[in-house]
């Protein structure tokens, strides 16, 4: 779920080029969920290889990174560890919708119901282990490095970002804002529409890029105030947050009573959540120090290998997608003796 800042927050609205030659960690396991998500027929059934083994990830993962790594960015993935024990009546929450959109899969497929079907298939998502290993077995292939967390993936880029490993975080969720990454990139691994998983309707999405220091100086806010405005919406570690709050309410609370616990009229709700364990949490999360990631060039016979020959890809399209990528480099520096040398 992540937490939701929502439309109180500044965003700036980006054209992807202009996040050429960036270095970005990637939150591997929100970028993955959306590829399990919205790539599926047309009554919810993900892609498969011959084999019968779900290829929705890769894809997304491989035609995605093409694009990107076309425009020149520097993307490193960070994978999920061990979830806080924080997050554990969250993770059980999950766990009960995606069950229940299971059964109301089958009841829709069962009747006919295609549209439906596909809604509640996008809604009972979930990542196996053994797609996390072929995401990494992918990721080696193209080039790109990956790192894993000790725990939660975007608190792990956000350290890097504010360690100045990577320029910034590429997630849809705001939570790395709140552990503190200097820069938020959104909608940077989803093409230009995307269809909103309880309508079968599709909305624009486009690039933005939020950043930390001038978001706190729009809220008024210090980094403190900002993890406390973001359980007043509920985390992952508050899931319900408080009823009846939203973010107007919310940052209108915390600029009249400055910290959490001093929120009079939720005084009683807030004392039943350990809210400064969870302020812990944002402000000294477990992560890695020190990571320098090295990324190598396309590797394109093990692509072939791995998406044509062990996942029955089109190899025409691997090629052609290959093709984008291989000597680009070598082309940009060819233009530049052409003109400047």
């Amino acid at each position: 779920m992540g937490v939701d800042l929502g439309d109180v927050v500044p965003r700036k609205k980006v054209a992807l080029e202009s996040l050429s030659n960036k270095k970005i960690a990637i939150d591997a396991y929100n970028t993955l969920y959306q590829f399990l998500a919205i790539i599926r027929g047309s009554s919810g059934e993900h892609l498969k290889d011959s084999r019968g083994r779900v290829t929705s990830h890769l894809s997304g993962l491989f035609y995605r990174n093409i694009n990107l790594l076309e425009l020149g960015m520097k993307l490193v993935y960070v994978f999920d560890g061990a979830p806080p024990e924080l997050k554990a009546v969250e993770i059980d929450r999950r766990r009960k919708q995606r069950d229940e959109a299971k059964r109301q899969y089958t009841v829709a497929l069962e009747a006919g119901d295609t549209v439906s079907a596909r809604k509640y298939a996008e809604a009972s998502t979930s990542l196996r282990q053994d797609m996390v290993v072929e995401s990494k077995q992918l990721l080696d292939a193209m080039g790109i490095p990956w790192v894993d967390a000790p725990s939660e993936g975007e608190a792990q880029a956000a350290v890097m970002a504010m360690e100045g490993t990577v320029d910034a975080v590429g997630s849809q969720d705001h939570d790395s804002l709140l552990f503190g990454a200097p820069l938020l990139a959104r909608n940077i691994t989803i093409s230009g529409k995307r269809r909103l998983p309880s309508k079968n309707i599709f909305i624009d999405v486009e690039p933005e890029t939020i950043n930390l220091q001038e978001t706190l100086k729009a809220l008024e806010l210090t980094r403190e105030q900002l993890i406390d405005f973001g359980i007043l919406m509920g985390t992952d570690f508050n899931p319900d947050g408080f009823k009846g709050i939203g973010p107007v309410r919310g940052l209108k609370l915390l600029k009249t009573y400055h910290s959490l616990e001093k929120i009079e009229p939720l005084k009683e709700e807030i004392s039943k959540i350990d809210y400064q364990a969870i302020r812990d949490l944002f402000l000294h999360p477990p992560a890695k120090h020190g990571i320098t990631p090295s990324w190598s060039e396309v590797k394109p016979d093990a692509l072939r290998a791995y998406l044509v020959d062990e996942h029955s890809f089109s190899r025409e399209r691997v090629e052609a997608a290959i093709k984008r990528v291989v000597g680009l480099e070598s082309s940009k520096t060819e233009t530049l003796e052409k003109w400047f040398g």
